[in-house]
Parts: C-alpha cells; sequence; structure tokens
C-alpha cells in the first residue's frame, strides 16, 4: 500500500496500529471504541464491517459535524474515524473541537481524496493521522493509532 507523502515537520501520520497481539498470521487490535463520522450511509456500513472484523468496536455514527460532536460527547469512544468533507462544516474544524475536550479522542481523518489534496491542513490538524478511503483497513487504522 502507498503512503503518500508527509510534509516535512508534519505532525500527523499518513497511513496507508494501538496495542497489537498476534492471533495465527493475523494482526488484530484489542477493542478500541471508534465513533464514524462521514455523510454516505454505504461507508458507514462498509467501514463497520472492516473495522469489526480487525478487532475495533463500531459504538456509534454521525453524518455531519454537529451529529458527530454530539455523538461523542454522549458515547466517548476512544477513536472518531472523522471525513473531511461534511455537509455542515469541514472535518478540520470537528477535530479541533474535539481535541479541545478534557477527554478528547484520538482523531483519524479520511476523505475519497489524497491528503495532498488538503495541503499543509492534514499536517496541521489536531489528528494522529489520515487515511485514504480506498486505503482504510483494520490494520491501517492499527497502524496510524500506533
Amino acid at each position: 500500500m502507498a503512503m503518500a507523502p508527509k510534509p516535512a515537520g508534519a505532525n500527523v501520520r499518513v497511513a496507508t496500529m494501538c496495542e497489537v497481539r498476534r492471533v495465527r498470521d493475523d494482526v488484530v487490535v484489542a477493542a478500541r471504541r471508534v465513533l464514524v463520522v462521514d455523510d454516505q450511509a454505504a461507508f458507514h456500513d462498509a467501514v463497520r464491517e472492516v473495522l469489526e472484523v480487525a478487532g475495533f468496536e463500531v459504538i456509534g455514527s454521525a453524518f455531519d459535524a454537529a451529529g458527530a460532536l454530539a455523538e461523542f460527547r454522549r458515547l466517548r469512544p476512544d477513536v472518531v474515524l472523522l471525513d473531511i468533507q461534511l455537509p455542515d462544516s469541514d472535518g478540520f474544524e470537528v477535530a479541533a473541537v474535539l481535541a479541545a475536550e478534557s477527554s478528547a479522542p484520538k482523531v483519524l481523518l479520511t476523505s475519497a481524496r489524497d491528503a495532498a489534496t488538503y495541503g499543509d491542513r492534514v499536517a496541521g490538524a489536531p489528528a494522529v493521522g489520515f487515511v485514504t478511503k480506498r486505503d482504510l483497513s483494520g490494520r491501517a487504522l492499527v497502524r496510524l493509532l500506533g
């Protein structure tokens, strides 16, 4: 899986894994509670299946920025998988609000577009990483979560 180039001094890792344990030859992650934020219902269904197979627990979903913040405050997930393009705001703004929370989650940004599309905004975002939707997998999330 090709990794997007990382801008110099970037504080966000771009993916292509958290505490890892081996089960047979597959690498899986200890359960992490995830909130999925994306405006596409089909994406929610697909990513839930991918993440649950990898050992993540998808505890909720939201379709816009307002819903993301409400669901975060209600559910208190460990991780928020956050689409950058939302109908009522953008993922960068939501990530900034989440970072200011007392129990801030780890935020992973995602988009159908490559990180380079967003220039320095990805590198400056209060997120632990970025992964394109086409490269999204449980393994990629575990790598980004460290």
